[in-house]
């Protein structure tokens, strides 16, 4: 009788071993690469949480989950003043209740802000995203305004990732950004807290594609100051050989070398064992 069963078009090699096929089942994924496809397969406008302080930069959303509701940190353009405004009165197009908390996206324009960072320093300054594009700043007395069109000391924020994903802002002295209850009940920003409560601290949303921009500049960081590989192989190619291109080896060479790397006297070290050894060749 004859067989029917489709065998497979691969080739087999006498005792090459059989890889068993792993079953999936229904939510059974790889975690590491699922992930990073879902990372990759997002839209770069999306709006997501930072991980990093170095994360944040580009367009910006601050909001606090305020009691009895959450409120996000906008900018009335028509008086140039920083105003507190109810996430729960921020309806949808189509007049649908209002999202969960921690998937809140901006809404308007004016909860927008601009976040540039200050080149070789872990600060950043915040701008308004409309109007003629003004800082965010606080004075010594811990007033919060948004009405200087240049950036200085007082327009600089060290934002801190805190366990929990929250971020809290730190001016320059050394005081934190925070919600504070005035006379009727109001709300209103201040910066002269001295410790971070619940007050002073902010969930804080980006978008994707300056996610990935700062992971990419932290790669190539990392690339430009990782330390020399030492390749023994080459490198007694390109210094240590002669004649036919014979390598020399010693027996001290890996230890020698990463010694000479530490003292910064690598080069000196190369050229050294390069005399000795062929000064013993005819020895």
């Amino acid at each position: 009788m004859a067989d029917d069963r489709v065998r497979s078009a691969k080739l087999k090699f006498k005792g090459e071993k059989t890889k068993k096929k792993r079953k999936r089942h229904d939510g059974d994924v790889d975690e590491g690469r699922s992930t990073k496809r879902r990372e990759d397969d997002k839209d770069p406008e999306t709006w997501v949480f930072p991980e990093q302080a170095n994360e944040i930069r580009g367009p910006t959303f601050i909001f606090h989950p305020c009691d009895p509701t959450p409120i996000s940190i906008n900018f009335n353009s028509t008086t140039n003043r920083v105003v507190l405004h109810s996430l729960d009165k921020s309806k949808n197009e189509d007049d649908s209740e209002p999202p969960a908390l921690l998937e809140q996206t901006p809404a308007d324009v004016a909860q927008v802000w601009v976040t540039t960072r200050v080149a070789g320093s872990p600060t950043i300054n915040l701008r308004t995203g409309t109007g003629e594009g003004k800082f965010l700043s606080c004075d010594k007395h811990g007033l919060v305004s948004a009405d200087r069109d240049a950036r200085g000391p007082q327009e600089e924020w060290t934002p801190i990732i805190m366990p929990d994903g929250m971020v809290a802002f730190m001016n320059i002295y050394e005081k934190y950004l925070g919600v504070d209850e005035v006379a009727g009940g109001s709300l209103q920003l201040r910066g002269d807290s001295d410790e971070v409560g619940f007050r002073e601290r902010f969930w804080v949303k980006i978008q994707n594609k300056y996610k990935k921009e700062a992971h990419e500049e932290e790669r190539k960081r990392k690339e430009v100051t990782a330390p020399p590989k030492i390749d023994e192989s080459s490198t007694n190619r390109l210094y240590q050989t002669w004649g036919a291109g014979k390598i020399v080896l010693s027996k001290d060479d890996k230890k020698e070398l990463k010694q000479a790397r530490k003292e910064g006297r690598l080069a000196e070290a190369l050229l050294d064992r390069r005399s000795k050894l062929k000064s013993d060749r005819f020895c």
